[in-house]
C-alpha cells in the first residue's frame, strides 16, 4: 500500500506579512486551507498513512489538521531548517520504511486530483513517476526533458533555453530507491538537497522515471496573486447552497454558498462566491470570486475577487478588489477617499481608510 508525504514547512517569504503569523499551507482557498486539498487528494487515491512534514509553525499545522476527523493515519514529522525536498524525504525515512509513496507539496492545488496518476504509477511500475504540466514560461520552473517514449531523460531547474514546456508540478511518486538517491547527492548552490538532483540520480543510474501529464489546471499558491487565482479556479466549480438567512431586501445571483448562522441583510451577493459560518453581511455587495471566512462582518462595503479570512470586520471601506485580507483584520472608513483599494494585509492588523 502506498503512503503519502505532504510537505507543510518553509517560511512562505513571498506571502509575507500573512506568513509571519500563519503557515502558508494554511491560507484558505474557497474557505479551506490549501493543505486540506492535498490531504483530500491522497486519501482519494487510496492512501491510508500520511506523513506531514512540519517547519516553523508546527503547532499551528498540527492543530489545524487535527481539527478534522480524517479517515486516515497521520504522522507529523518535524524537518527543522528547510534544507530541500530531498532532505524532507531523508527526515521521513523511518515513516516511509520500504513503501512506495507519493510526495505532495502542500501549497499545490490540482483541479482533478491524483487518482489517475496513482493508477498510472501502479500500472507502469516505474521507480518514479513525476507529474508535469505544459506552461507558457518554462524558464521559471523546473523543466523535464523527455525521450521519444515519454520517459524522463533529465531535469533542469529554471533553464535559460528550455528543452520542453513541461514543468514539474510538485507531486512525485517514488519507490523506496529514492532514499538511496537522496543520500547520494550533494547540496546545491542554495545549500539544499534538491529533489530534481535526486531524480536525475535515478535516471543516470539506470532507474526508470516516467512522466504523467496534468490535463486540468494546477496552481502553486506561493504568492498573493496565486492565492487569488486558485480561489477563482476553485470557486468556478462550486455548487450553490444556502444554509444562512437572507432577508427580503437582499438579492442572491449565480452560484453562491452561504454557510449556517450567516445573515445577509439588504445586500447583493453575486457568485461564484462563498460566505462562511456566522457572518453578517449588511448593506453590502459581495461580488464574484470572493471568499469570506467564518465570523466575518462586512458593512456598507463592496468586495470583489478577494479572499477575506476568518474573524475580519470591514466597515464603510468603499470598494475592495483583488485583495488578500488576513485573520482578525479591521478595515474601517476614516474619511472619504477615492474608491477601489487593493490590500495584502497580515493577520490581526488594523487598516484605517
Amino acid at each position: 500500500m502506498m503512503k503519502a508525504l505532504i510537505l507543510s514547512g518553509g517560511h512562505g517569504t513571498r506571502l509575507r506579512p500573512l506568513t509571519y503569523s500563519q503557515q502558508k499551507q494554511l491560507i484558505p482557498v474557497a474557505n479551506k486551507p490549501v493543505l486540506f486539498y492535498a490531504i483530500e487528494d491522497v486519501i482519494e487515491a487510496g492512501v491510508k498513512e500520511i506523513g506531514i512534514i512540519l517547519g516553523p509553525n508546527k503547532e499551528q499545522v498540527i492543530e489545524t489538521v487535527n481539527s478534522v476527523d480524517w479517515d486516515v493515519e497521520i504522522e507529523f514529522i518535524y524537518q527543522g531548517e528547510p534544507k530541500g525536498l530531498a532532505h524532507a524525504i531523508l527526515v521521513a525515512e523511518d515513516f516511509l520504511s520500504d513503501d512506495s509513496f507519493v510526495m505532495y507539496l502542500g501549497d499545490n492545488i490540482l483541479r482533478d486530483g491524483i487518482v489517475e496518476h496513482a493508477k498510472k504509477f501502479q500500472k507502469l511500475n516505474p521507480d518514479s513517476l513525476i507529474l508535469l504540466t505544459e506552461v507558457e514560461n518554462p524558464q521559471q520552473f523546473g523543466v523535464a526533458e523527455l525521450d521519444d517514449e515519454g520517459r524522463v531523460k533529465r531535469l533542469i531547474e529554471k533553464p535559460r533555453i528550455p528543452p520542453s514546456n513541461y514543468a514539474l508540478v510538485g507531486i512525485y511518486f517514488f519507490k523506496p530507491v529514492i532514499i538511496e538517491a537522496c543520500k547520494s547527492i550533494k547540496p546545491s548552490w542554495r545549500n539544499e538537497l534538491e529533489i530534481t538532483d535526486a531524480i536525475q540520480w535515478l535516471v543516470e543510474n539506470g532507474y526508470r522515471v516516467e512522466a504523467s501529464i496534468v490535463k486540468g489546471w494546477w496552481k502553486d499558491t506561493g504568492k498573493p496573486e496565486d492565492i487569488l487565482e486558485a480561489n477563482r479556479l476553485v470557486l468556478d466549480d462550486i455548487q450553490p447552497r444556502n444554509e444562512g438567512t437572507v432577508d427580503e431586501s437582499s438579492k442572491i445571483m449565480g452560484r453562491v454558498v452561504i454557510e449556517t448562522g450567516t445573515e445577509i441583510r439588504n445586500s447583493v451577493i453575486k457568485g461564484p462566491c462563498i460566505i462562511g459560518k456566522n457572518c453578517v453581511i449588511s448593506n453590502s455587495y459581495i461580488g464574484p470570486y470572493t471568499s469570506i471566512g467564518n465570523n466575518c462582518e462586512i458593512v456598507e462595503t463592496e468586495i470583489e475577487d478577494s479572499v477575506v479570512m476568518e474573524g475580519s470586520k470591514v466597515t464603510k471601506a468603499g470598494k475592495i478588489v483583488e485583495s488578500l485580507i488576513g485573520r482578525g483584520v479591521r478595515i474601517r472608513e476614516n474619511d472619504l477617499k477615492p474608491r477601489g483599494y487593493r490590500f495584502v494585509v497580515g493577520d490581526n492588523s488594523e487598516v484605517v481608510l
